[in-house]
């Protein structure tokens, strides 16, 4: 070798020490076949903290941990380079001050020119950072599987780009009902019901979810076992880096209670606005009610004086005949008024303790005669029934409205059953019916075998003057009656019907807790007179009627005075005369009502007996069905007979 030769040698020995150096980013240094430390660059003494002359001469080895050098890893490292000219690992490593780092190392063999072996290159690098961000990123991995595996009220997994389940947690499993290796790799469309297959609906959630990014749904779904639940569903897309779409998480959850809240909600809402339409409806037939049953009782009173007139003069049969007539015609009247009020709850009720196992048994002869033959009735009692306080004479119309009603729907014979059992409603049924509270009732059902109700006619049922009979059949105020009637009584009412089914009708009577007490009727007596001496105020707003009963007690040899309102009525009981023994007086009236023109008067004159009327209460005189304790009230329109008996008894009362 020559001379220029060996400075060129030289020379590129040195450039190659100084590119090392400058490396600092990596320890770069050699080891002889022993793994002790011949060379040491500038990189090394950076990231492993020794210099040249305090590693130089040690082996390797004290750069690995305690356990690696228990484990004998430093050796096998050299062996495999040995034998296989290369080792590269990752791992722990330690540097001069006994912290530690990640290291990414590189052991190469290295070779003579005649392949004798004479060394190792090592190369290390720190690399702790991008192990941190490993690790960080396995950990955030481990945190989102550990928190969707603890998820057991939603099924959380992935599906592929094709809709085939991929993923399946616990809370999937608890829903849905299969275990992984069940689900794992099957289509996602076999949640859904025979009917959303048929439209398409997997596929085109899949395809919207790919499109827009997300799919959200409500809907129907199946379990393993075959039941079914009300889910909500959600499809997000899932897309790689380069924006290529690789698959879609699937949330669902079991959202059937929810539903059902919501459906009973709806149908209580529903009950709500149907009951405050019948209310509303309540208010205007009880008015027109009231106008109207003044007016009656002009007619009616006028064609019974007409009728005494014409049996006095006698002969005219043809008139007689036309007077009987035109009052049939106005007591029919009568009745339709007398059943809107009690669809408006607007009737005065006389409630009684009642056993319905007695009423049964009085009631079964008298319903079989109205009904005929060809309707089998059968009434049925229950032991140990409780008491209920009831109207009677307005629970036995009721019934018979509704037998009747039973009776048109079974043209061809049936079957009436009236039937009385006790019940107590819970929280859950009162919740279901909001109109009744909790707590125990009887329940009197009226059931027909007949024809049954389609939905609409049960959604207008209790309507007054709803009828699907034909014109002239029915005043279709039978049953607004009987709603009116039991709702008046503190209870409640519902119909169950179905079209060829036949009609059930229940009416829950809150359970009375006193004891039974007999019904007494008061003793018909003769059409009695006053003797000229009494006095009696009449006090009603409209003139006609007041005319009309002001002649009717004169002609009974009463002194009548007559005012328009409650304050003439007052002014006149403030004067010292004429003297007055009894008053009759409207109820409702414009400005003071007829009850508290009753109180004010018993202030001015003490033990002045008052005697009401009234076509529509207005809750002056009673109160949730019941007549005020003390008040004496005839109904509008009274006949000259029953409103000369309860002047008489009014006034012969000490």
């Amino acid at each position: 070798m020559t001379a220029q030769s060996k400075a060129d040698g030289i020379g590129d020995a040195r450039s190659l020490q100084l590119l090392i150096d400058a490396i600092v980013d990596y320890a770069i240094f050699m080891i002889d076949l022993d793994g002790v430390v011949r060379s040491w660059n500038s990189g090394a003494v950076r990231l492993k903290g020794y210099s040249a002359d305090e590693i130089i001469g040690k082996s390797f080895s004290v750069f690995y941990t305690p356990e690696d050098r228990a484990n004998g890893f430093p050796q096998r490292a050299l062996q495999i380079a040995r034998e296989s000219g290369r080792f590269a690992s990752e791992g722990w490593r330690v540097r001069k001050d006994g912290s530690h780092f990640w290291a990414l190392v590189v052991l190469d063999a290295i070779r003579d020119e005649d392949g004798e072996l004479i060394g190792f290159a090592k190369v290390t690098r720190d690399i702790t950072e991008r192990q941190q961000a490993h690790e960080d990123l396995l950990q955030s991995e481990r945190r989102y599987r550990q928190l969707i595996e603890a998820v057991v009220d939603y099924a959380i997994f992935q599906l592929d780009a094709q809709g085939n389940i991929t993923t399946w947690n616990p809370g999937a499993q608890r829903i849905k009902g299969y275990a992984p290796d069940e689900i794992i790799g099957k289509h996602f469309s076999q949640f859904y019901t025979p009917g959303d297959l048929e439209l398409g609906i997997p596929k085109h959630a899949l395809a919207e979810a790919a499109e827009k990014g997300r799919f959200e749904a409500e809907g129907w779904r199946v379990r393993k076992d075959g039941t079914k639940f009300w889910a909500s569903v959600v499809i997000d897309r899932i897309k790689d880096d380069a924006g290529n779409l690789v698959g879609f998480a699937k949330v669902t959850r079991d959202i059937t209670e929810r539903r059902v809240a919501q459906e009973q909600l709806r149908e209580v809402q529903e009950q709500l606005v149907a009951s405050q339409k019948l209310e509303a409806v309540g208010q205007l037939s009880g008015g027109i009610a009231h106008d109207f049953n003044n007016l009656l009782m002009i007619v009616t009173g006028n064609l019974e004086t007409a009728e005494r007139h014409a049996r006095q003069l006698g002969g005219n049969a043809n008139l007689q005949r036309a007077l009987a007539h035109a009052k049939r015609g106005a007591q029919r009247a009568a009745a339709l008024t007398s059943r809107l009020l009690a669809f408006s709850r607007r009737q005065p009720l006389d409630p009684k303790p009642l056993n319905l196992n007695n009423f049964l048994n009085a009631l079964q002869e008298f319903l079989q005669r109205t009904l005929g033959e060809r309707i089998e009735v059968q009434t049925v009692g229950s032991a140990g029934l409780w008491l209920i306080e009831i109207d009677t004479n307005h629970l036995e119309s009721a019934i018979v409205n509704l037998a009747i009603n039973a009776r048109d729907a079974m043209p061809d014979g049936g079957k009436l059953t009236v039937e009385a059992v006790n019940i107590s409603a819970d929280e859950w049924y009162c919740r279901l019916n909001p109109e009744i509270v909790p707590g125990q009732y009887v329940v009197l059902s009226v059931t027909d075998t007949g024809a049954g109700m389609s939905e609409d006619t049960l959604n207008h049922a209790f309507e007054p003057f709803f009828t699907t009979k034909e014109a002239g059949q029915g005043t279709g105020l039978g049953l607004s009656q009987v709603y009116g009637f039991v709702k008046q009584s503190g209870g409640h009412v519902k119909i169950y019907s179905e079209v060829g089914q036949g009609t059930t009708i229940k009416m829950y009577f809150p359970r009375y807790h006193g004891t039974s007490a007999p019904l007494s009727d008061e003793p018909e007596e003769p059409f009695p007179e006053g003797d000229k001496l009494e006095a009696i105020l009449v006090v009603e707003d409209d003139a006609d009627l007041r005319t009309y009963v002001a002649d009717v007690l004169r002609n009974l040899n009463y002194k009548v005075i007559a005012a328009s309102s409650a304050q003439s009525a007052l002014t006149i009981l403030m004067q010292d005369e004429p003297s007055i023994d009894l008053m009759l007086t409207d109820v409702v009236m414009p400005g003071i009502n007829g009850r508290e023109l009753g109180k004010r008067a018993a202030q001015i004159r003490p033990g002045l007996k008052v005697l009401y009327m009234t076509g529509y209460s207005s809750n002056a005189v009673v109160h949730q069905g019941r007549l005020d304790e003390g008040v004496d009230l005839v109904e509008k329109p009274v006949s000259q007979a029953k409103l000369a008996l309860r002047v008489r008894q009014l006034l012969d009362r000490r």
